[in-house]
């Protein structure tokens, strides 16, 4: 079976997702099952492997064409943009350059060329600095690909989850949890297991207030929107039940008792998840017409260029792209 071709993003130029492409492109095993490609600029690359002393070289080409791929080397796809930055802060420098990694990825994607992209993680602050308005990634990769009905899936051995609402103030969740937005996660959650060779998943939803509301006393979101959105998804065959206790349900999920816990709001869900998988857990975007994973960790500007992070998530974000992409529907 010819090898699987993977994109990957270089991110921010100042982070720590250098390195770590790096440190994940030299073990030998990622080689075994996938070409990578990385997207990004040589210079920054080159240093990366400097820091690490690992004994790799970049070997820049112009288009995948030129793709020649070989033991000891990793191949770049060199877009000709880079400005000066400084290591280990956001910038409207490094702003720009990574939109331009992932339009040439999500471009690449959309025509087949290559079967997943994996991104390196980009800072928000350095977007907004050089005046785009998404709020990362998931955004962004959605207007490329005109994708509506879309959510950010978080992958691990022992649990797995997705959010209703992703990148917005805590204030303002619930004026976005509504029966429209819950039932369309559902769904996504659902699309999302099947993705992960998950029979007939079994889904739990997580309340938006404590306790999911105690029957309306500490809030009636539960009542209003949420229940009505898991009885329509159950009436269409999809097995999800709750609204559940958020600090009951993650344990549960934990332990098995089912497959991916639907979230109302990014933290809720994120601060057990990475409690469980800081090192090894990865994003996934369900919804897209390509293949999308990520580390699930930020840009480390507080430990970038010190030769300190772990790759671990890259790692298991480039092995998630590959199995996907083995039987992946849009």
């Amino acid at each position: 079976m010819k090898m699987k071709r993977i994109a990957i993003t270089m991110g921010e130029p100042g982070g720590i997702g250098p390195e770590v492409i790096v440190k994940a492109l030299s073990r030998a095993g990622i080689s075994n099952y996938c070409t990578p490609v990385v997207i990004g600029n040589t210079e920054v690359m080159r240093d990366a492997v400097s820091l690490t002393g690992l004994p790799l070289k970049i070997k820049p080409i112009s288009s995948l064409s030129q793709s020649k791929p070989a033991r000891g080397s990793i191949e770049l796809l060199d877009i000709k943009y880079h400005s000066p930055f400084e290591k280990g802060v956001p910038s409207k420098n490094t702003g720009r350059a990574v939109v331009s990694y992932i339009r040439k990825a999500v471009s690449l994607a959309l025509k087949n060329e290559v079967s997943a992209i994996v991104t390196a993680p980009i800072s928000k602050e350095s977007l907004k600095l050089s005046g785009y308005k998404w709020p990362g990634h998931t955004e962004l990769l959605a207007e490329l690909t005109k994708t509506k009905d879309f959510a950010m899936m978080f992958v691990s051995d022992k649990l797995k989850i997705i959010l209703c609402t992703i990148h917005i103030p805590l204030k303002d969740v619930p004026k976005k949890i509504n029966e429209k937005v819950v039932l369309k996660t559902i769904r996504l959650a659902k699309k999302g297991a099947e993705m992960l060779g998950i029979k007939s998943p079994r889904l739990a939803v997580a309340g938006l207030n404590p306790h999911a509301g105690e029957s309306g006393i500490i809030g009636r979101e539960e009542i209003a929107v949420i229940i009505p959105a898991i009885r329509k998804a159950f009436e269409e065959g999809i097995n999800v039940s709750g609204p559940y206790p958020p600090d009951v349900v993650f344990h549960r999920a934990y332990k098995g008792d089912y497959d991916m816990v639907v979230c109302m709001y990014h933290d809720q869900g994120l601060i057990p998840f990475k409690m469980l998988a800081f090192d090894t857990g990865v994003n996934v975007t369900v919804g897209l017409p390509i293949i999308r994973t990520s580390p699930d960790h930020g840009t480390g500007f507080d430990i970038a260029w010190k030769n300190m992070a772990n790759p671990l998530s890259m790692i298991e974000a480039i092995k998630l792209a590959t199995k996907l992409s083995l039987s992946f529907r849009a």
